[in-house]
């Protein structure tokens, strides 16, 4: 008989991955984070309750002709159909518009010019730092009625201009409609801009200087530095001060209120003071809500192209 050849082993077969094996201290791991979660979950719930569904409530409202007592009518798109046709509050839209994009370009072109100045270099930088910075701590409203002072026709700044013999200068600055617009952004821009100076440098400590300076070996200026090195490497902070920027000119309310009270003639108005003065004066807690979700809307829409401008391509 021949001799019978043995089955060679397959060897194609793959071993059966190891049965994970929980240990006690695993399991004492998932049961901590699970338990952790538990404790958010509180939190959680009252976020949701405070913002989200008082928010949800509140625009609700916006679809009423609600006085804040008693009951209320269903009346549609009503107050948003005189806001469209109204044209002091459309004024108040523009007065909105202007201020909120005049304050985003003003603080973040001057913010990211004092944040260059005091970056490296100057002796001086951290005292200059913390005295450009000090007016973001302070109250919006204590800085405003100072800033009203200054303002005043017998204030430092006409005093200052009658000094030196300029008096064909001196103005009534919060009295004049085409003044008294200016004078708030000038205001908000001033306690605002160490907010955003902090921000870019922030950002500029992560830039290394070894590649600035491989930079500046290789022929690049000054400006063609700061383009092609400094501002890629510091779109982040960008996004961050331009929206922040953004949602704070579009929702300015407290300088209006202490500088101007939304005059002269309503040339100061913007659609927050608008919705405290029908909501709380006037007691149209209704259109005050139409006015509201209409502010919230132009903010999400604008927040979101302006994070869609500066969000990262690469």
């Amino acid at each position: 008989m021949g001799q019978q050849v043995a089955p060679r082993p397959r060897t194609d077969v793959r071993p059966a991955p190891p049965t994970p094996v929980t240990t006690p201290r695993g399991r004492r791991k998932s049961l901590i984070a699970y338990g952790r979660w538990w404790w958010a979950l509180p939190a959680v719930l009252m976020v949701l309750l405070v913002h989200y569904v008082a928010t949800a409530g509140g625009a609700f409202y916006a679809f009423t002709n609600w006085t804040g007592v008693g009951s209320f009518d269903f009346i549609g798109l009503e107050n948003f159909r005189k806001i469209l046709n109204d044209p002091t509050l459309l004024g108040s839209l523009k007065n909105t518009l202007f201020l909120a994009f005049g304050f985003l370009i003003l603080t973040n072109v001057l913010g990211l010019l004092l944040a260059l100045a005091l970056n490296r270099t100057l002796k001086t930088r951290y005292l200059l730092r913390v005295l450009i910075f000090m007016p973001v701590v302070l109250s919006p409203l204590a800085v405003s009625y100072i800033w009203k002072f200054i303002f005043d026709f017998n204030g430092p700044i006409n005093q200052f201009l009658g000094w030196i013999g300029r008096e064909d200068w001196q103005r009534p600055w919060l009295a004049e409609p085409r003044l008294a617009l200016w004078a708030v952004l000038v205001v908000m821009v001033w306690q605002t801009t160490g907010l955003v100076m902090v921000i870019y440098l922030a950002g500029l400590a992560t830039v290394p200087p070894e590649i600035e300076e491989a930079g500046a070996l290789d022929g690049a200026g000054t400006f063609g530095r700061f383009r092609h090195i400094t501002l890629p490497s510091i779109r982040a902070s960008v996004a961050i001060a331009a929206t922040l920027m953004l949602v704070q000119g579009l929702r300015v309310f407290d300088q209006v209120m202490a500088l101007t009270g939304g005059g002269p003639g309503g040339a100061t108005e913007t659609l927050a003071t608008q919705v405290y003065k029908e909501t709380f004066a006037l007691s149209n807690f209704g259109f005050g809500a139409a006015l509201a979700l209409m502010l919230t809307a132009i903010i999400l829409v604008f927040s979101a192209l302006q994070q869609a401008a500066t969000r990262d391509r690469t």
